[in-house]
């Protein structure tokens, strides 16, 4: 499969950043769900740890997502309703800054709190700000309640994507899937 995107599909280096960041904010987000519910201790700092590690590799790959958007090809819409593909692109645009601003949101609440923050124990990050508790309930709220924004756009992103495989029979969703076969093209409905 090429690198780079075609008419037909997307290549394999975005197709690679989609289900690596998929696979990155869905487990973050369960691993934040269960941190929460763990006692203090070690295994709570260490699960925290590893959180806020994923966190800022998910804003890596998207900055490295963004960059490969600027020379890649992506293939042209499939035939959809205005109103869908205006729908679609406003989801992705969404999505897009929900995953620049949640980890950016974690990085200042870490920061507010007065925690030291590393990459998987490799390199310490700098703080976005001074200590300040004042600011720790508003910055925690911030970003949980970021994080649920994301898994109700996250739903119409998928949904979206599902109602094109199953009901409309396209290739919206196959052109992101690695080996999948495009099932021949038809016109649709561009009003």
């Amino acid at each position: 499969m090429p690198l780079k995107g075609n008419d037909q599909r997307f290549g394999s280096v975005a197709q690679s950043l989609h289900w690596l960041m998929a696979i990155a904010i869905i487990g973050n987000g369960i691993l934040g769900w269960i941190m929460h519910e763990m006692p203090l201790g070690m295994d709570k700092l260490n699960t925290y740890a590893v959180h806020k590690s994923i966190g800022l590799t998910v804003l890596a790959l998207l900055l490295l997502r963004i960059s490969w958007k600027l020379f890649d090809r992506r293939p042209p819409d499939e035939p959809m309703p205005r109103w869908q593909r205006l729908a679609a692109h406003a989801t992705h645009g969404v999505l897009y800054v929900l995953m620049l601003v949640i980890p950016l949101s974690g990085w200042f609440y870490n920061s507010v709190r007065g925690y030291p923050l590393q990459w998987f124990k490799w390199f310490n990050l700098p703080a976005l700000t001074e200590k300040n508790e004042d600011l720790v309930s508003i910055a925690h709220l911030v970003h949980e309640s970021l994080f649920w924004v994301l898994l109700g756009v996250l739903a119409a992103h998928v949904g979206g994507a599902l109602l094109h495989h199953f009901r409309e029979r396209d290739n919206t969703l196959l052109r992101m899937l690695p080996l999948a076969r495009l099932r021949p093209r038809t016109d649709g409905d561009e009003s």
